[in-house]
């Protein structure tokens, strides 16, 4: 059950084992679970005739007893003892392995031969236990595993033909049957697609692309054949990327998992040598009264009780488990490190567009003295010869047959043109004052960004058009506050206004606007001088706050699915838009972390209360296994509970 205290090679391999060893492991699994079967029938069998049945031809011929046992020790015993002698040969003496080597051979030594073959029975039990608990807690991994496309239809000399993703070179085409998974990252040829990102992202409703668009491995295509441009190689892919981040995360350690392992190491040496005092010590003492076989037995329980495999197993699966439901709610940890930081966040400093706004400009209002539907028709036939995203949104939100003539730009100020033989200005209020015309005093104080029009010379209306907060970025602030937060902030590069109104929308406590990259450098580095104690979390798209992403305690990368440099800098990615995960993220850790601690105060108390009584010979080697295996299963069924939470 400690397989992972030590850095053995069976621990190794079994971790370097890809998917297709799968079926292997099976087979090991079920030999494993007919040995430990076939010995608890064995051992039960022997108690029965001993204790119950009372049959004197087995309990009166000790060679019988001793190999009926023998025979209920070795497959379960078998495993323990070579990988005790292996790690001695290495040089470690002092490892649970031998602990019970040592313990159970002694029990042999000494006639306890029941005693002997339980603690190997229920140890093994227990791993049993222990893998399936790890499997579990390994199987919303294991699903992004399974997303990996197993081969790509590429064109090479005008016909298809099917490779492997990894023999794919950029700027291949490739195409993409209904059913079919994209096997790498590239732009979309095809007009439109529909495509299912839940395996990426965790959203069940299918997401529709455009020609031109991003699509990435993983989708799942929907409708139509598509065809894609290839623009990275597979193991540069999104996917590819998260994937590695993942099989990786369980390398980087907690510092309570850090603390446990360093005590293990400290305490197994400790508890054997008072196992050899507690056999030798007494014969100074009690002088003639001294009885070896009894001292002996004292210090063999002793040993067994000692063995700390429930806190050097449940401490690293708890967080394991952690890192599997995370996974599960769309949330990716780098390390169980930051399950442990996530858990004691007490500021949230958050960027503004992407974050907590949808990153695309919509109209917002239409304001006009002339009929509404002229007057974005007109506007919308000047904006069709911009590019600026501003003009974009219009034109998305009023595509319009007319045409517009003669259009030229007024630099920094707007457009001029001429539609249905009238000249129309579109621009900003500079263009309006250039041109001495009027507009109401109250245009001058609209927050959001603002497109003002004029038509012969005469003011003819506005347009305002906003990033859009997301529909649970309010909710996200209530939550994360509800859960431990103190302090909210968001810091943009959008005009302080802008900044300041989403901030009084969300509830968020301090907002500052017109910040440069470097700006937002300075303010996260006055918040760590000015509260050194705290725990500070930066959450931004990834791209252009890859510094502050990494000068903070915790950096977050919001919805960055498509982006390498939040995969490669954050310590957390959400892999949807919702900033409500952040607070779903917050909950795992301190969920994850409240069941790690339970199962340490279990693991200490239980074993100090029967190391005692070991000590002190009222407990025998059957309470000495409840201490060590019992109470093993237990903090693994409570590590367990993890996957089957629900979170905010």
């Amino acid at each position: 059950m400690c397989q992972e205290h030590s850095n053995h090679n069976h621990s190794h391999n079994h971790e370097q084992h890809n998917h297709n060893n799968d079926h292997d492991h099976s087979h090991e699994g079920e030999n494993t679970k007919l040995f430990v079967g076939f010995s608890l029938v064995m051992l039960f069998i022997g108690v029965v005739l001993a204790n119950v049945l009372k049959a004197e031809w087995f309990i009166n011929n000790n060679y019988l007893r001793l190999a009926w046992y023998a025979v209920a020790y070795l497959p379960v015993a078998f495993p323990v003892l070579k990988e005790a002698a292996k790690l001695g040969v290495k040089g470690d003496f002092f490892n649970e392995f031998s602990l019970m080597s040592i313990a159970t051979i002694g029990a042999f030594a000494i006639g306890e031969y029941p005693e002997g073959v339980a603690v190997m029975v229920f140890y093994t039990i227990g791993e049993i236990f222990q893998e399936n608990a790890v499997n579990k807690a390994k199987g919303n991994i294991k699903a992004l595993l399974d997303i990996r496309p197993n081969e790509a239809t590429v064109s090479r000399n005008n016909q298809y033909v099917v490779v492997s993703p990894e023999e794919v070179q950029i700027g291949e085409i490739i195409q993409v049957k209904v059913g079919e998974k994209i096997p790498l990252d590239g732009e979309l040829l095809t007009d439109k697609g529909s495509f299912n990102t839940s395996a990426l992202t965790g959203e069940s409703k299918p997401n529709t692309y455009e020609k031109g668009e991003t699509v990435l491995t993983g989708m799942i295509n929907l409708q139509n054949v598509v065809e894609v441009k290839t623009t990275k190689l597979y193991q540069d892919s999104s996917l590819a990327k998260i994937l590695q981040m993942v099989q990786e995360a369980s390398a980087r350690k907690a510092t309570t998992e850090l603390y446990i392992r360093k005590f293990a190491k400290i305490y197994t040496p400790f508890v054997f040598f008072l196992a050899v005092a507690l056999t030798i010590i007494p014969y100074f003492i009690l002088g003639s009264e001294y009885i070896f076989q009894t001292w002996l037995g004292r210090a063999l329980v002793f040993l067994v009780i000692s063995c700390p495999c429930a806190l050097v197993i449940s401490v690293p699966l708890g967080y394991f488990g952690g890192i599997g439901a995370a996974s599960k709610n769309g949330i990716l940890f780098k390390g169980s490190n930051y399950l442990e930081l996530m858990a004691k966040l007490d500021i949230v400093v958050m960027d503004k567009t992407g974050t907590l706004t949808e990153g695309v400009f919509k109209v917002q209002k239409v304001e006009t003295t002339i009929e509404q539907t002229e007057f974005v028709s007109i506007v919308s036939a000047i904006e069709k010869q911009s590019t600026h995203p501003i003009a974009k949104a219009i034109v998305e939100a009023y595509p319009t047959n007319k045409t517009a003539e003669e259009v030229h730009e007024i630099s920094g100020k707007g457009l001029m043109g001429k539609v249905d033989n009238k000249e129309i200005l579109v621009g900003n209020t500079a263009l309006l004052k250039h041109y001495n015309i009027s507009y109401p005093t109250d245009v001058d104080n609209i927050v959001e960004s603002i497109v003002v029009v004029a038509i012969n010379k005469e003011y003819a209306g506005y347009i305002t058009i906003a990033d859009q907060i997301k529909s649970d970025a309010k909710e996200a602030i209530t939550l994360m506050k509800s859960i431990g937060v103190t302090k909210t902030v968001m810091l943009s590069g959008d005009k302080d206004t802008i900044t300041q109104k989403v901030a009084k929308e969300t509830n968020i406590d301090l907002a500052m606007g017109g910040l440069l990259p470097e700006g937002k450098v300075e303010q996260v580095e006055k918040l760590k001088k000015e509260h050194p104690d705290k725990s500070i979390a930066f959450v931004g798209d990834g791209i252009n706050d890859a510094p502050v992403l990494a000068l903070s305690d915790v950096g977050i990368a919001m919805g960055a699915l498509g982006s390498d440099a939040a995969i490669e800098t954050a310590d957390v990615v959400i892999q949807t838009d919702q900033p409500s995960k952040i607070a779903t993220a917050m909950h795992i850790g301190k969920e994850t972390r409240k069941i790690v601690i339970q199962n340490i105060t279990l693991a200490l108390i239980v074993k100090v209360i029967v190391l005692i009584l070991g000590a002190g010979g009222v407990a025998t080697m059957w309470e000495a296994v409840f201490a060590d295996v019992g109470v093993a299963l237990l903090a693994i069924l409570n590590a367990v509970r993890i996957q089957k939470m629900k979170f905010i």
